[in-house]
């Protein structure tokens, strides 16, 4: 899987921090980044600032060193916190 997901041009993760991962699940993709830095892109939508990203990992640690490896160099885009698919049903709603 590691292999897999490290040989992708662009890996889009969307809804990122919604669940929580088990240890395994959080070391398998604390290990997908790791193959993936300063080689492929990496794009991660999430509601969820990173200070929260710990309940997510459910391990400070690995938490910071996956932070770490995502904002190396990154861009980093805020939208702000009004939902796009709210306002859509309520422009759809005004009709």
């Amino acid at each position: 899987m590691i292999a897999r997901y490290s040989k992708v041009d662009l890996l889009c993760l969307d809804e990122f921090g919604y669940l929580n991962l088990d240890k395994k699940g959080a070391k398998l993709l604390f290990q997908i980044f790791t193959e993936r830095e300063e080689c492929k892109a990496t794009a991660v939508a999430t509601n969820s600032p990173f200070a929260k990203w710990d309940k997510t990992f459910g391990d400070a640690r690995l938490c910071a060193a996956i932070v770490d490896r995502i904002t190396f160099r990154c861009t980093l885009i805020q939208t702000g916190t009004e939902s796009y698919r709210f306002r859509i049903t309520e422009a759809e709603r005004r009709k």
